[in-house]
């Protein structure tokens, strides 16, 4: 099974990262190679991945829309993992796990940012459930600009995994705006941490709260009852990242 990334940086980053497979670069023709086109072209050649000039209306018929910059990537599909690699990373870095957990996330643009905030923050890895989720599509490949391709991300039964984390020492922490939850100051994002972001409209799962060792809630003083769930998320894993020291 095939897939077409395209995009400068998710280009980029993919052949950086080194992760997939990769088959072609595609370039449409009249693209000048500057910038990170040109280290992409560096790669493949140093990869020796073919990499050929195209009519730009054979980029589109290859990606499915005209919003490729010009390039595109023939790569196999995208490599998920499970939660021991994440953990065992986490020992790699000699750092206390730093884990996401989404539940059923619709929407790929809030997976996608979610993604791309993860790794800025340097997670070890992000778990997915198993049905009913976004999944790491090129599109949010592209919406995270790469950041899918330098992260751990696995598919799983999200309260199994929440009760393999628990046994090896990790607090579970779930976000959402109830009043059974803790203001960021009552509670701990320092040690070894999986924090829980529910979706869009339902929150978190009742199984899957009811698995959480304690629930966080972020503080509003404005007119509008809740954030975005990527937002809401992308805050409380910088908080997760200031309390580690920023590390």
């Amino acid at each position: 099974m095939r897939e077409v990334l395209y995009g400068r940086n998710p280009v980029y980053e993919a052949l950086r990262a080194r992760r997939r497979r990769v088959y072609r670069l595609w370039i449409a023709e009249g693209i000048q190679i500057k910038g990170n086109l040109r280290a992409a072209v560096r790669m493949a050649e140093e990869r020796r991945i073919p990499h050929q000039r195209a009519p730009r209306r054979r980029l589109d018929a290859l990606v499915g829309h005209s919003h490729h910059q010009g390039v595109a990537l023939e790569v196999g599909p995208y490599p998920y993992t499970d939660v021991g690699e994440m953990l065992a990373l986490a020992t790699r870095r000699k750092e206390p796990p730093f884990l996401l957990l989404l539940d059923t996330l619709q929407d790929p643009q809030n997976l996608a940012t979610l993604l791309r905030t993860a790794e800025a923050v340097g997670v070890h890895g992000v778990l997915l459930p198993l049905r009913r989720t976004a999944t790491v599509t090129p599109a949010v490949v592209n919406a995270s600009s790469g950041a899918t391709e330098h992260l751990l991300i696995g598919q799983t039964n999200l309260a199994q995994a929440i009760e393999t984390l628990q046994a090896r020492g990790v607090w579970v922490v779930g976000l959402e705006g109830s009043d059974e939850a803790l203001p960021p100051e009552q509670i701990s994002l320092a040690g070894a941490l999986a924090l829980v972001v529910g979706s869009e409209g339902q929150g978190l799962r009742r199984l899957v709260r009811r698995k959480c060792d304690a629930l966080l809630r972020l503080p509003m003083r404005g007119k509008i009852e809740s954030l975005n769930a990527a937002v809401a998320g992308s805050v409380a894993l910088y908080l997760a990242w200031q309390q580690r020291g920023w590390a």
